[in-house]
C-alpha cells in the first residue's frame, strides 16, 4: 500500500487543491500561447480575451453543477445531509460562494469556460470550433495537473481496495477515510488523460472540420467518467448513477450524434463530387 501523510493545506488557508487548479489554468494559457507562436491562426489578443472570459464562466458553472448536485441529493437523500455527506444549500446560501472547501466539477468548468468562448467567439472574428481543437492537448494536460492535486489532497478517491496500489490517506485532515486504502482514481485518471493525450496528438491533424476535436475530446473523457465513477466514492444522482456520469452520458450522446453528423455530411459531399 501507498502511504499519503500530507496535509490538504499547503500554507495559511491555500489548499495544495487550489495550487493545482492555478497551475492548470497556467498550462492552457502556456499551451495556446505556444500555439500562436508556431503559427496558429489567431492572435495573442484573443487568447488572452479569451482566458478572461472562458475561466470565470468555467469556474461559474463549476460550481453551480457542485450547487445542484447536492441539493438534489439532499432533497432525494436527507439522511446523507444530515450525515454531513452532502450540504443542502438551499439551507446554507452564504456557502454558495465560498471555493475555499473544494467543491468544483471538471463537467462544469469544460462546459461552462466552453460556452463563454462560445458567446465571445459570437462577438468576435474567430471560429469557436478551431480555438477548441487548438485548446484540447493542453486542455488535457491542464486536467493531468489538477489530478495531482486531488491526489495530495486527498479527494476524488476511490471505493477500498485490497490491491498493492491503493493509497492510504493518514493526515488527519484529509478529505479521504483516514486508514483506509482506497483505489487512487485520481492517478487512474492521470494516466489515462496523458494516452488521450497522445490519441489527440495523433488526431488533431486528420480531422478536418474545426471543433471535431474537441468533439472526441468530449467522447472519451466522457466515456472515462462514467466507467472510473463505478470505482469511485460519490452521493447518488438519478438512477442511482452519480452527477459526474450522468452528465457523462448526456454529453456522450451529443457528442457521438455530431460526430456521426459530421462524418455523415463529409461522405455525402465526396458522393456529390464523384
Amino acid at each position: 500500500m501507498i502511504t499519503i501523510n500530507i496535509n490538504p493545506v499547503a500554507f495559511l488557508n491555500v489548499r495544495w487543491y487550489s495550487i493545482a487548479v492555478t497551475l492548470a489554468i497556467i498550462v492552457i494559457i502556456l499551451w495556446l500561447a505556444w500555439q500562436v507562436r508556431k503559427g496558429a491562426k489567431i492572435s495573442y489578443d484573443t487568447v488572452l480575451t479569451a482566458a478572461v472570459v472562458g475561466i470565470p464562466s468555467g469556474i461559474i458553472v463549476s460550481r453551480l453543477l457542485h450547487v445542484i448536485d447536492n441539493i438534489v441529493v439532499a432533497k432525494l437523500h436527507p439522511e446523507l445531509a444530515l450525515a454531513g455527506q452532502v450540504i443542502d444549500y438551499t439551507q446554507h446560501l452564504g456557502q454558495i460562494i465560498r471555493l475555499d472547501m473544494g467543491g468544483l466539477t471538471i463537467y462544469g468548468a469544460v462546459l461552462g469556460a466552453a460556452l463563454g468562448i462560445w458567446v465571445y467567439s459570437r462577438f468576435s472574428k474567430f471560429q469557436f470550433g478551431y480555438l477548441a481543437d487548438l485548446i484540447v492537448p493542453g486542455l488535457i494536460l491542464a486536467q493531468a495537473v489538477g489530478r495531482v492535486g486531488c491526489t495530495i489532497n486527498g479527494c476524488c478517491y476511490g471505493l477500498p481496495t485490497s490491491l498493492p496500489w491503493g493509497i492510504v490517506y493518514t493526515h488527519p485532515n484529509s478529505p479521504a477515510h483516514i486508514g483506509v486504502a482506497v483505489h487512487p482514481t485520481q492517478v487512474y485518471e492521470i494516466i489515462y488523460l496523458l494516452i488521450m493525450f497522445g490519441v489527440v496528438l495523433m488526431l488533431r491533424r486528420r480531422l478536418k472540420h474545426d471543433g471535431s476535436l474537441f468533439l472526441v475530446y468530449l467522447v472519451l473523457y466522457s466515456a472515462w467518467r462514467i466507467g472510473i465513477d463505478f470505482l469511485r466514492e460519490g452521493t447518488p444522482f438519478f438512477f442511482g448513477l452519480h452527477q459526474a456520469q450522468f452528465t457523462g452520458i448526456i454529453v456522450l450522446a451529443i457528442a457521438i450524434t455530431l460526430l456521426v453528423l459530421r462524418a455523415w455530411g463529409t461522405r455525402r459531399g465526396k458522393e456529390a463530387i464523384s
